[in-house]
């Protein structure tokens, strides 16, 4: 509310704190002046108050009672807040008898009943506070004795004026260059900012005219009339003047100062003024106008090559630089040329821009490196710029310090460049590069309007080309346009309509009704999809049928893209014929089908061999245990002949064969359909391979094989023994049966950790240097009754099932079972087991 806004008027607190007498401890005319209040008033108190933006802070009070010295209360329990707020006097008579003041305790406990206060003004007229008097019973205030408090507040404002007047003197905490003057234009005060503008020390400047020291003989009208329309006319806002300034050394610069009177001086009148270098602004002024030029030169320029020059010349020249050059991005991008160059009249530096083109390629020189990052790049001294430019040694040796390049903007991407170079050294200038970015979009448009009227030719040329391409199509390349109620009506269509209609569309008919009359009854719904899609800006696809008329139906397959142009929404879209596509793929559904049945079948056949096989084998084994039963019989019989008993151990050995061949395939069927279960429990790793490995020495000694063993120590495991045992067993075997005499087979054991299994597993290898597998049988080696033809083409007899159990067995404890080639010949298998169970 306004009330608010009073207290917290930001020129009103910084006045405030300028004064310094919210800090003050002691202030001696304060304190007369509430020692005087207090008598001749006769009250029981009598205060000087300021208010800040949330709290009333008494600066000097005096009086009998005096119960508020030294102070600070909030504006809720202030009456002086009312004073700031309306810049008012206020008197109260009764204070108990006036709602506004129930919440203040005061008068609540009785020590304020009457008040009177006088607003204390500054300049601007904003109140600071006020001087007040305060009685512990009611009375009525007369006049007389508000004009002696009116007198008293007016004696504060005078010692108030004089301590702001004393911290205006304090102008080297100004930023700007401030200084005062008196009515005779002597300088008083003068500021460090001052003497970094125009050279003179406030030892030089004080006491000598301020005209001298800003602008001898540069003011059109004298320092009176100057002043006298600063008193006049301008009032405490002050009055702002242009002047060409020059400072000590001679140079002249345009400066703005804002002059306005102040309390204080010999005379009563002071003046403090704020001048600033306005050479920015001004030089900003001139670039709005080279502005207004540069789209005059494009507008009557005839071709890109004159607009570049007549830009070259009204920027270059109005910023006083020594030569400016355009650049030309190529149509494919392969480079940027030099296309137009200016230099400042009666300056040679034939050196550096001389008469013939250039081309750099991207990233290569100033032009070439703007165009790269598509931003601008000021260097202000070439000479102290590490960078080493293509150029830069001639720009040198012509005399050139500063060079700036600008990208020129078109079709959203860099398509020139614009370049600037000056004798001296510039410094980066932000408000320079806008308006020069300003600059380079003008070109930048007017590029893109040169390039459009070139595109139209183009694209002339270019529909005439795609019609003819379109014509050789089989595909109906057409657009219509969807009106609000979805109704489609056709812009153009290709010849090849009549090919998907099996006939021209009848005259007069639009060929978008034709389509849609001859679509198939049940691919409707999926064209009102089609059409609704499409009519929200989507893209879509559909294949349907369309009855021709012909009356053949074909399989159509049509794409959509819907674009706008203004209010209407179009389509343009590609018809094709997929009938026999369709016919393909439905041929190919057909035999997908009939190969899936023939696999289920083949699958089928598999289960009944496999149902077939555990029948046999299972048959089998009774008849085998007797005829080894009989054979075993006849083998104890005394009387047989030589000949008749080599005969019953051929029976015998052959029919071993045979039963451990049938327990094989048994066993494999059962571990293969889960029938046989394994019995797993923690078993001690180390101590059963070497156990397996002790059996079996006999066998590999006897083929004076070398058995060797690196077993870590303690490894477990949670696996069944007995078909641990038994896949240990068949691998050692394997590896002694296909190693030749000589040979060497080598068992190990680690955690593994690091390995080629997973982690919380052990690696167990078998490694022999036997007769090997060729790699591209690695795949089928534990297949039931494969066997590599390294095996058969040694002679060495199998079943080929001992392979094919182990990799069961493994599988049953959750490991996997691996083989591959060993380095310098032979075989190497991998069992990665499982530590732990699995969980549950």
């Amino acid at each position: 509310m306004g009330t608010v806004d009073r207290f917290r008027d930001r020129t009103r607190l910084q006045v405030l704190h300028t004064t310094g007498l919210l800090e003050a401890t002691n202030v001696p005319l304060l304190d007369r002046v509430t020692r005087l209040a207090a008598r001749w008033l006769e009250t029981s108190v009598a205060m000087v108050s300021l208010i800040t933006a949330d709290r009333q802070v008494v600066i000097s009070a005096a009086g009998p009672a005096d119960p508020w010295r030294a102070q600070h209360n909030p504006l809720s329990q202030s009456l002086c807040q009312h004073i700031v707020a309306t810049g008012a006097p206020l008197v109260v008579p009764d204070a108990r008898t006036d709602e506004r003041w129930c919440e203040v305790e005061a008068v609540g406990g009785g020590h304020l009943l009457s008040y009177a206060g006088m607003p204390l003004h500054t300049e601007g007229d904003r109140v600071l506070g006020a001087v007040c008097v305060i009685d512990d019973r009611p009375r009525q205030w007369n006049a007389e004795q508000l004009g002696t408090l009116e007198d008293l507040a007016a004696m504060v404002e005078a010692e108030i004026a004089v301590r702001l007047a004393h911290a205006q003197a304090a102008l080297d905490h100004v930023p700007e260059a401030a200084l005062s003057f008196d009515a005779a234009g002597e300088v008083m005060a003068w500021n460090a900012a001052a003497e970094r503008l125009f050279g003179w020390s406030p030892a030089e400047a004080l006491g000598s005219p301020v005209e001298e020291l800003v602008c001898p003989r540069r003011l059109r009208a004298g320092w009176e009339q100057v002043l006298r329309r600063v008193r006049e006319e301008d009032g405490p806002a002050g009055r702002r003047l242009e002047l060409t300034a020059v400072d000590r050394s001679g140079r002249e610069f345009p400066a703005e100062m804002l002059v306005r009177t102040a309390a204080g001086g010999g005379d009563g009148l002071l003046y403090d003024a704020l001048l600033h270098d306005i050479t920015d602004q001004k030089r900003l002024g001139v670039l709005r106008r080279v502005q207004q030029e540069v789209v005059q030169v494009l507008a009557e320029a005839a071709s890109s090559r004159e607009a570049a020059a007549g830009v070259l010349a009204a920027v270059t020249g109005a910023l006083g630089w020594t030569c400016g050059e355009y650049w030309q991005v190529r149509p494919d991008r392969s480079g940027v040329t030099r296309v137009a160059s200016w230099v400042r009249p009666g300056r040679e530096a034939s050196v550096f821009t001389g008469a013939e083109p250039l081309t750099f390629e991207r990233g290569r020189g100033l032009a070439g490196l703007v165009w790269d990052s598509g931003r601008a790049m000021w260097v202000a001294d070439l000479s102290a710029d590490d960078r080493d430019f293509v150029r830069k040694h001639e720009a040198l040796r012509a005399g050139l310090h500063a060079a700036i390049g600008l990208p020129v903007h078109s079709g959203g991407q860099a398509g020139g460049v614009l370049a600037f170079f000056a004798d001296t050294v510039q410094e980066p200038d932000e408000d320079l590069v806008t308006l020069l970015d300003g600059i380079c979009a003008h070109v930048g448009r007017y590029m893109e309007r040169r390039r459009a009227e070139e595109l139209a030719l183009e694209l002339a040329g270019s529909r005439r080309w795609f019609e003819q391409i379109i014509a050789q199509l089989d595909d109906d390349v057409w657009t219509v346009e969807t009106g609000p109620d979805g109704a489609a009506r056709c812009l153009n269509t290709s010849p090849n309509l009549a090919k998907l209609l099996g006939g021209p569309p009848p005259e007069g008919v639009d060929p978008a009704e034709v389509v849609m009359r001859r679509i198939h009854p049940g691919d409707l719904p999926a064209m009102a999809d089609f059409r609704s899609a499409v009519s929200s800006g989507r893209r879509a696809e559909i294949e349907y049928r369309l009855v021709g008329l012909d009356g053949v139906t074909r399989w159509i397959w049509m794409r959509g893209m819907p674009r706008r142009e203004g209010g209407r929404l179009l389509v343009d879209g590609i018809s094709t014929d997929v009938t026999e596509r369709r016919r393909i793929a439905e041929e190919r559904e057909r035999l997908l089908a009939a190969e899936q049945e023939q696999v289920r079948r083949l699958r089928e056949l598999d289960r009944m061999k496999d149902e077939l096989m555990a029948l046999v084998t299972h048959e089998l084994r009774n008849p085998i245990g007797a005829v080894r039963g009989y054979a075993e019989l006849l083998l104890d019989d005394a009387d047989l002949t030589d000949g008749q008993r080599a005969f019953t151990e051929v029976i015998d050995r052959k029919s071993a064969h045979l039963q451990r061949l049938v327990d094989d395939l048994l066993e494999l069927a059962r571990l293969e359909a889960g029938h046989i279960g394994i019995d797993p429990r923690p078993l001690a790793l180390t101590g059963l391979l070497r156990e397996a490995v002790d059996d079996h020495r006999p066998a590999a000694e006897a083929k004076r094989l070398t058995v060797g063993t690196e077993l870590a120590q303690a490894l477990r495991v949670h696996a069944d023994p007995v078909r641990l045992r038994q896949m240990i067993d068949n691998l050692l075997s394997n590896a002694i049966k296909y190693t030749p005499p000589g040979g060497r087979v080598t068992v190990t054991a680690q955690p593994a950790a690091g390995s080629a299994c997973a982690s919380g597993s052990v690696m167990i290898t078998v490694a022999d240097t036997g007769i090997g597998i060729p790699p591209e049988q690695y795949g089928q080696l534990f297949h039931r009754f494969f066997r590599a033809s390294t095996a058969k083409d040694a002679g060495i007899k199998g079943t080929g099932l001992g392979l094919a159990v182990t990799k069961a067995i493994v599988t049953a404890h959750g490991g996997t079972i691996t083989a591959s080639p060993r380095g310098g010949g032979g075989t190497v298998f991998t069992v990665c087991l499982p530590v732990d169970p699995p969980e549950t």
